[in-house]
Order: structure tokens, then C-alpha cells, then sequence
């Protein structure tokens, strides 16, 4: 059994976490390309299956706009969700029970902000870089309609942090990977489904629709499409701010917490 690390003290993230960044980085150099080919399959085939196929029998879109115009800043959202929780489940479960390479980690001169927030860095890395090239795929289709569209990008990165962080502390804390795919089948999926990425949120029951804004993934959509269209949000883009980041915050403090019980006594 491994023994656990002696207690330090805690500390804010600081530039020690530039080295647990560098050393998924170096992970990430060996795998990268396996992944190029997919960042520009996926949006292509989204874009054609649910934009133009699908759009097509939507023969007016959707508040006057094409439906594959408006489906796109979905897809986008809901895309950059899936990679943030699909970096952060079974990698992070893998740190601690598998390869235990936090274990590893802890034992050099590093404390547990620095080990959480490089693995974060990471993870909201490879958002920032799939979602680039989603937002370019989808640009060549013609379905982005505004310049505005570029501010998807630091609404995506908020949003991965938003998701990633209470992520990795439910993965910090289960006993089985059996509970990360329960993760994906009753939160991913319906939030995929029901935050506005495919129909309006609107045309759901009242009590649905609120379901839906309380999740991160409605704030994302319709930050979004307010910038791929070039219009204005359903809400306040400050409100919509404040509630990623306080998701944001609240999942990194319960992360760091998660993250102290198992590596430090």
C-alpha cells in the first residue's frame, strides 16, 4: 500500500504548476497526432449530420436564422464540455489509482495547488485547441455570421474550467471508474440534450427549462451563439460570466480538498 506524503502546507498555484503543465505537455508530444485528424473529423461530421441533414427538414431554422447557423455555437459549447470531462475523468482517476502518477508528483517539491492547477492548465488547453479548430472547420462551411466569433474562444476556456474543475474532484473522490461513466450517463448526456444546444430551451416545460439554466452548459451555449451570430444573449453576459467563474472557483476548491485527503495526512 502506497504511504501517504508527509503534510505541507498549503499554497495558492504559483509557477511550480508551469512544471506539472510542461509535463503533460511532454505526455501530450507523443499523442498529439492521433488526435489532429479527429479535431477536424468531428466538426465536419456534426456540421453535416445535424446542420445540413437535419437542417434541412427545418425549413425555416430557428428564430429566423438557419438552423445549421444556429446549431453551430451549440456544438461548440457542448463539444468543449465533452473534452473538458473526458480529461478530466478517467485521467485524473488514473493519477491516483492506476499509474498514481500524482503520487510521484507529490513526493518532489510540489503541493497539491500545483499538481491541480497544471493538470487544469492542461485540460483547458486541449479545449482551447479543439474548439479553435472546430471554430474553423465551421467558419469554412460559412456558418459563422459574425467577427464576434473569436470570443467564443474565452468563452469555451471558462466554460472547460467551469466543467473541469468539480470534475476532477468527483474523480479525486469515487472508488471506481464505474462512477465516471455513471458521470457521463446522467449529466453529460442530458445536459447535452436539454441546455439548448439542438433546440431552443425555450420550448421545454417550465421546470426543465429552469434545470437547464442552472446548468454551465446553457450559459456557454448562449454566450456562444450571441457571438457566432453577432446578437446580443438571452441574459446578461456579466451574469453569464459570474456563474461560469463561481462554478469555476467553487470546483477548484472542492477539487484542492479532494486532492489534500488523498495525498497528504
Amino acid at each position: 500500500m502506497t504511504q501517504p506524503v508527509r503534510r505541507r502546507a498549503p499554497s495558492a498555484p504559483g509557477v511550480p504548476a508551469l512544471a506539472v503543465l510542461s509535463y503533460h505537455l511532454a505526455a501530450y508530444r507523443r499523442t498529439w497526432r492521433a488526435g489532429v485528424f479527429s479535431s477536424f473529423l468531428l466538426p465536419v461530421l456534426t456540421v453535416l449530420g445535424f446542420g445540413v441533414s437535419v437542417g434541412g427538414y427545418v425549413d425555416q431554422g430557428v428564430d429566423g436564422v438557419r438552423y445549421l447557423d444556429w446549431i453551430v455555437p451549440g456544438l461548440i459549447a457542448s463539444s468543449a464540455l465533452q473534452v473538458a470531462v473526458s480529461e478530466s475523468t478517467w485521467p485524473v482517476f488514473s493519477n491516483f489509482q492506476w499509474v498514481k502518477t500524482y503520487l510521484a508528483q507529490s513526493a518532489a517539491p510540489l503541493r497539491v495547488g500545483d499538481l491541480l492547477t497544471g493538470h487544469l492548465a492542461f485540460v483547458l488547453f486541449r479545449v482551447l485547441t479543439s474548439m479553435a479548430a472546430f471554430l474553423l472547420v465551421t467558419a469554412l462551411f460559412g456558418a459563422v455570421r459574425s467577427p464576434w466569433a473569436v470570443a467564443t474562444l474565452p468563452v469555451v476556456v471558462l466554460l472547460g474550467l467551469a466543467v473541469a474543475a468539480p470534475t476532477f474532484a468527483y474523480a479525486a473522490t469515487v472508488s471506481s471508474d464505474s462512477w465516471l461513466a455513471m458521470l457521463l450517463r446522467f449529466a453529460v448526456i442530458p445536459m447535452t440534450l436539454f441546455a439548448g444546444v439542438f433546440f431552443p430551451v425555450e420550448s421545454l416545460p417550465l421546470a426543465l427549462r429552469w434545470l437547464a439554466y442552472l446548468t454551465p452548459l446553457w450559459h456557454g451555449v448562449d454566450l456562444c451563439r450571441a457571438a457566432t451570430l453577432g446578437v446580443a444573449p438571452q441574459w446578461s453576459t456579466v451574469g453569464h460570466l459570474l456563474y461560469l467563474a463561481a462554478w469555476a472557483v467553487a470546483g477548484w476548491l472542492l477539487a484542492r480538498r479532494a486532492f489534500r485527503r488523498r495525498l497528504v495526512v
